[in-house]
């Protein structure tokens, strides 16, 4: 292999880094520590749902012995998350990468008891779900972002959306026969809270850019998880690849987030919707 080659694919090597992934156990989160393992780093997987991390976990460990490590986190409680940092950095090593990836995703109901709709969103689903989506990722960088920096290196990758980027069309969800005051939406805390997570990194950003900390987010598009066939049509012709994302396709863009590959980028946020949001 031609050395200028070589020493080019060498920057994607993780090299046995640490990198802790929130909400590993859901579908997304699985696919972020496979991008992790695959990049040759070590994955500490963290859920608040124990029996589906121990389950996650399994099948990991038999491809990467002592590459997976697992630790039962809620994310919104900042006592717990200094201990189980404390655990990570005593029982694995060094953290040198966080992907903030935990997140409610708020179901989009119809009906007449439609919750959904922004006049009848309850106060306490949105501040459940800020508490996850965007404090907990906050309280995660907070922690684990001052040890990079003590250390003088770290990459934090916060996982936004391309409804971080324009706003949900709700077309996509009306349901013929209803009215528009029963009319599911998709509820407002997830939009906040992925354009949330584009301004948490550009902070992060400039305020541990001397320290080397770098801190990104990535915002995806719609990924395909056997939604009904009628939402998957409607969206498809929203994105001018026309279709949604595989689980897999996002992989090669968080090792390279996360790896020397991008070593010049910080505050940035890259966009992978399949040109969703060109329209």
């Amino acid at each position: 292999m031609n050395k200028t080659i070589a020493k080019t694919l060498g920057t994607f090597n993780l090299k046995n880094a640490v990198a802790v992934i929130t909400g590993a156990a859901g579908l997304l989160g699985k696919r972020h520590t496979e991008a992790i393992l695959e990049g040759g780093g070590r994955a500490i997987l963290t859920d608040i749902d124990e029996k589906r991390l121990k389950a996650t976990v399994l099948p990991l460990n038999k491809l990467y012995p002592k590459k997976v490590f697992s630790y039962r986190l809620d994310i919104t409680d900042e006592k717990q998350i200094a201990s189980v940092v404390k655990k990570i950095t005593a029982e694995v090593g060094q953290i040198g990468i966080l992907i903030n990836n935990a997140a409610n995703n708020p179901k989009v109901e119809d009906g007449m008891k439609n919750f959904s709709r922004l006049e009848n969103f309850p106060l306490e689903h949105w501040n459940n779900d800020i508490a996850v989506g965007l404090t907990g990722a906050f309280l995660m960088s907070k922690h684990i972002g001052a040890l990079m920096a003590k250390n003088g290196k770290g990459v934090i990758l916060n996982i936004a959306s391309d409804l971080g980027i324009v706003a949900p069309n709700q077309e996509l969800y009306k349901k013929p026969g209803l009215k528009d005051a029963v009319q599911p939406v998709k509820p407002v805390t997830y939009s906040a809270v992925k354009h949330g997570l584009i301004g948490l990194s550009k902070y992060l950003a400039t305020y541990w850019a001397d320290k080397g900390v770098r801190s990104n987010a990535v915002a995806f598009g719609g990924v395909y998880n056997n939604q009904p066939d009628e939402f998957v049509a409607k969206l498809a012709k929203q994105i001018p690849l026309g279709r949604m994302a595989k689980p897999d396709e996002y992989k090669g863009v968080v090792l390279f987030m996360c790896s020397d590959a991008s070593s010049f980028m910080t505050g940035s946020t890259v966009i992978v919707d399949g040109g969703r949001t060109c329209w």
